[in-house]
């Protein structure tokens, strides 16, 4: 139990992260945040999350939004992204404002949904420290991920200002939180194949032990469960299940052979995993729920275990965020993900994918009822 009262333990990981159910990675489509955060709270009944509008522009995208959040150290612009700036500035003020409004919009909607104090749970997302260690730039021109005392000095502040952050919005929502951290650069930072300033100026493989120490740091100053999301092709697996973490997160489409004993070992840990299943942008075929399941059953039937996990260890997501996605097809998305997570939930052993006549039929029932939709994706997606 943490000291704000709130479980951490596997016990209070399984309430809040529970298997069989459905979330979304953390971007949205868009620049309203009182729609976003309507539609998210509307559709994800089981763990909606504090949104990311990165159409906004600087200091909303999932960078950007970690300068409204770290303490002592504020971010300004260079001509490839972020770096760190020597004192408060424009890009800082705008990240704050931005969050503010997306927690204003996310509490209102809070309230006239009636979910306060009803137990429900949110997710908020924030860049993990080895990402922003990657892609976030020292003064001098150099990745942070270059100076180690830098980089436990981000990772400090940032482990400090999420805590507040997190008790923020477990106050003002009265409800219980997850905590995710997000690091699509973690197999780069892990592979040492960042690229440096020049190339005289490379960027070393960060040792295992040493990056799991700074991002355990920041785990472990949570007061509320962690789940870790990496969108990276592979993405780090078998780092991922000696962390903190409570869960792990990651395209499925991302992994390979090589990775299925790891996955393996992480579900034998007792940690939960998000599989992103959805596709980020609309198919050219529309999938059923039955195409967007298939890859997950036969995922635990390939490594060996009992459907059931399906409904205890496993959650649905899309793949990554959905920011690059049609208004369409990101709602979408998300009727895909709850319906299979339903499926997963009621009786996983039950699926069957061999009726070639049953999922033609799903298929085209899909498309007549969704044309619309994917006529108007393709035009957002092509443009």
């Amino acid at each position: 139990m943490s000291e704000t009262g709130t479980d951490v333990t596997a016990t209070g990981t399984s309430r809040l992260l529970p298997g069989g159910i459905a979330t979304a990675v953390g971007s949205w489509p868009g620049t309203d945040p009182r729609e976003a955060a309507a539609i998210i709270a509307g559709e994800l009944p089981d763990l909606a999350h504090l949104v990311e509008l990165p159409e906004r522009g600087v200091g909303a995208d999932m960078l950007g939004r970690v300068s409204a959040l770290l303490v002592d150290m504020r971010f300004d612009t260079s001509a490839r992204g972020y770096r760190l700036a020597p004192r408060p500035g424009s890009v800082s003020r705008r990240a704050r404002d931005l969050l503010r409004a997306d927690l204003d919009a996310l509490e209102e909607v809070w309230e006239t949904t009636g979910s306060a104090g009803t137990g429900r749970v949110v997710k908020v997302q924030v860049a993990g420290p080895l990402t922003l260690a990657a892609q976030v730039e020292l003064p001098g021109g150099h990745r942070i991920l270059t100076d180690s005392g830098a980089v436990r000095d981000l990772s400090e502040s940032l482990a400090e200002g999420l805590r507040t952050h997190v008790a923020e919005v477990r106050k003002r929502l009265g409800a219980d939180v997850v905590v995710q951290l997000d690091e699509p650069s973690l197999t780069d930072v892990l592979n040492g194949s960042l690229r440096g300033v020049s190339v005289l100026n490379t960027v070393r493989a960060v040792p295992e032990p040493e990056a799991l120490a700074v991002l355990d740091a920041v785990i472990a100053a949570q007061s509320a469960p962690v789940l870790v999301h990496s969108c990276a092709s592979p993405p780090a697996i078998g780092f991922l299940r000696g962390s903190a973490a409570a869960a792990i997160g990651f395209d499925i489409t991302a992994i390979a052979t090589r990775d299925l004993d790891r996955i393996g070992e992480t579900l034998d840990a007792g940690k939960q995993l998000v599989l992103g299943l959805v596709p980020t942008t609309a198919p050219a075929i529309p999938p059923t729920w039955r195409d967007i399941a298939e890859p997950a059953v036969r995922l635990i039937d390939r490594l060996g275990f009992a459907r059931g996990t399906l409904s205890t260890q496993i959650l649905v997501s899309p793949a990554c965020g959905l920011g690059a996605a049609s208004a369409s097809w990101a709602r979408r998305a998300l009727h895909l993900a709850n319906d299979v997570a339903r499926a997963f939930a009621d009786d996983p052993d039950s699926l069957s994918f061999d009726d070639r006549d049953q999922r033609q039929r799903e298929r085209a029932e899909a498309l007549e009822e969704h044309a619309d939709d994917y006529r108007n994706s393709g035009r957002r997606d092509d443009a």
